[in-house]
């Protein structure tokens, strides 16, 4: 638009007048000076008139037209990397729990048991999880893929009995460990997402925990607040998508020979698998532009389209914005704002023309002229008034997609809290395990210096049983605690709780697995502000990591040091592992760089977002030798 910054309308319209129409009003007042007595004059007036205002109209729809497609597609990208996060939170908050079960020692022991009494147990047990976990079903599949124990055992379609040893991902996990697979049940003819994990024991193979995932509400949720929204995989068929009538079918043409193996694997039952109704507009004058038919439509819609990768997936996530009203308006309110400054200089430029050789009857048509300038005006003023109203519902729409962004976040941080619990469950297990079996050689003793009528020794058994439940119950209220979702209220904390809250919760996976670990606990009287539970989550992470550094390497050292200075308090977490590779330390703390092959690179994002949150900073200095995070935090007096 010759050289126009994007900017508001009015910046636009400014820019017009001063550049164009400034220099065509000069040239039109001289030649009207010399020649107004004269028909050729007039006639020369009023074309250049007509070829200014027509300019003037063309570049300000022009120009409405760009900045609405832009808006546009701006808001689409936003809204669909917003949908493709809620999909990937989704997936997370299921992912962990095949990973659970598999190591559940009811399930383990009832495949190498093959015991009928134990089967019924898990049945209850997957049945009892389907409320808390959100899953469609879950169900566990022996050595030979036969279903021994399901969720919906109850039901007249219950899995157990049903042989799936020719599915995707029970194939999947038992060659590669865990395998997804998204398809139509065989049974209940409902699609979904199957998360497979294998099982093993000390002889191989036991069998593979499946869960299947329905998208039912995330897609209503889509129907309620977005734009038309589809998923597809690297084969371009429709997966989860807002309008059920748009599932299994594809972006493009499937040819034949393909489509065969698809429809006998019954990943997608008889569905057709016929192409979408999206096609580029022609002439195609904006990128990402398409006509689509919506399921219910009589005609093609104009939309702008865009994509978006569902991360830790291999699906792409795509996104239609209605754009005919939008760029409609856009342009109408361009083209009426340059019609508002248009108008006053040529009416004044027809003002002094008449006023140098009119009469009185000329000078009433001026004044008639200026009459309808102000009604004019007083319309355009009413297009602007409405275009700030619009622009204000658009405020509060963004205002809305930020919350549910925040909404997100501090999902994700439960994630990743769940995350840790499942990789401490055996050693918190271990931890109850061995006051459990001293309580129990306590209480036999009890009872045999009953019988002896030694009650003094009843008494220091007794005392003893005392302690270890309630070390018991420390280990029980930590896991309790730590696992509640929502973040509580900060406030003024002990630096010594919350190392004691990580520790209790990490101890024993670090004796079992790491070598030699050196820590330090500050007195009470040290506290930071913050929320204990939370800068525990980061205090874990950091140990995590350093234990995983560390792993199998030769004299292995983890320390967990404090310091306090001016004002602050510093937590450093340091190992002798090989260090980070400076690739990773170059966007340590950007979201899903890892150098972990099943790492999601959330943990310290996460991490380093809570100490922000708390007015704090995180440090990290590493090399070949070793990586020392240091956590430094506002010092409470």
């Amino acid at each position: 638009m010759c050289g126009i910054p994007h900017g508001d309308i009015a910046v636009c319209a400014e820019i017009c007048t001063n550049a164009g129409m400034e220099n065509a009003a000069e040239i039109g007042l001289d030649t009207a000076r010399k020649s107004v007595t004269s028909g050729a004059a007039r006639t020369f007036y009023i074309a250049l008139t007509a070829i200014l205002i027509a300019a003037v109209l063309f570049a300000a729809n022009r120009y409405g037209r760009d900045r609405a497609y832009e808006t546009l597609r701006a808001r689409a990208q936003s809204n669909a990397e917003l949908n493709a996060v809620l999909l990937r939170t989704v997936l997370e908050k299921q992912r962990s729990l095949p990973f659970v079960l598999a190591r559940d020692r009811d399930v383990i022991s009832a495949l190498s048991s093959g015991s009928d009494s134990m089967f019924k147990l898990i049945n209850e047990k997957l049945e009892s999880l389907i409320p808390g976990t959100r899953a469609s079903v879950i169900y566990l599949l022996d050595a030979r893929g036969l279903a021994v124990a399901s969720s919906n055992w109850r039901e007249p379609t219950s899995f157990v009995g049903i042989d799936y040893s020719f599915r995707p991902y029970y194939t999947g996990a038992v060659s590669a460990g865990s395998a997804e697979h998204y398809a139509l049940g065989t049974i209940s003819k409902r699609p979904g997402l199957y998360i497979s994990k294998r099982i093993d024991g000390a002889s191989g193979l036991l069998g593979v925990i499946v869960i299947k995932v329905e998208f039912d509400e995330l897609e209503a949720d889509w129907r309620r607040n977005s734009d038309p929204s589809f998923v597809t995989d690297q084969r371009g068929i429709v997966l989860v998508t807002s309008f059920p009538e748009w599932r299994f079918m594809t972006q493009g043409i499937v040819p034949a020979d393909q489509k065969t193996p698809m429809r006998e694997s019954l990943q997608f039952g008889d569905a057709p698998l016929e192409p979408l109704s999206i096609t580029p507009t022609f002439p195609q004058q904006q990128p990402d532009t398409v006509k689509a038919r919506l399921p219910g439509a009589a005609k093609d819609e104009d939309f702008v389209r865009v994509q978006a990768e569902v991360p830790t997936t291999n699906w792409t996530l795509h996104l239609l914005t209605p754009s005919t009203a939008a760029v409609a308006e856009a342009t109408r309110t361009a083209v009426s704002l340059a019609l508002i400054v248009l108008t006053p200089l040529l009416g004044i430029t027809a003002y002094l023309l008449r006023r140098r050789g009119l009469g009185l009857r000329r000078a009433r048509e001026q004044e008639a002229a200026r009459l309808e300038l102000e009604r004019r005006v007083a319309a355009r003023t009413a297009d602007l008034s409405a275009a700030h109203a619009q622009l204000v519902r658009q405020s509060e729409e963004r205002q809305k997609t930020e919350a549910k962004l925040q909404t997100v976040q501090q999902e994700l941080v439960q994630a990743n809290r769940l995350a840790i619990l499942g990789q401490v469950t055996a050693g918190v297990a271990h931890e109850i395990n061995q006051p459990v079996a001293a309580i129990r050689a306590y209480a036999d003793n009890a009872q045999t210096f009953l019988h002896r009528t030694q009650l003094d020794s009843v008494k220091d058994n007794l005392k003893s049983i005392s302690g270890l439940t309630e070390r018991i119950g420390s280990i029980t209220d930590e896991l309790r605690t730590f696992s509640r979702k929502g973040t509580g209220e900060a406030g003024p904390i002990s630096v010594s709780d919350i190392i004691e809250g990580a520790l209790l919760l990490l101890g024993s996976r670090f004796r079992q697995r790491a070598g030699q670990i050196i820590t330090e606990t500050p007195p009470p009287e040290i506290k930071v502000h913050g929320n204990r539970i939370r800068l525990e989550q980061v205090l874990i992470n950091l140990m995590q990591n350093a234990l995983e550094a560390t792993e199998g390497g030769p004299a292995s050292r983890i320390c967990l040091r404090y310091a306090v200075t001016d004002g602050e308090v510093e937590l450093i977490v340091s190992d002798n592992g090989p260090g980070i590779p400076e690739e990773i330390m170059r966007a340590l703390f950007t979201p899903f760089n890892t150098s972990k092959d099943r790492g999601l690179g959330l943990g310290l994002v996460i991490c380093h977002d809570i100490v922000a949150e708390y007015g704090g900073r995180i440090e990290v200095e590493s090399s070949g030798t070793g990586t020392s995070f240091t956590v430094h935090l506002p010092r409470v007096v």
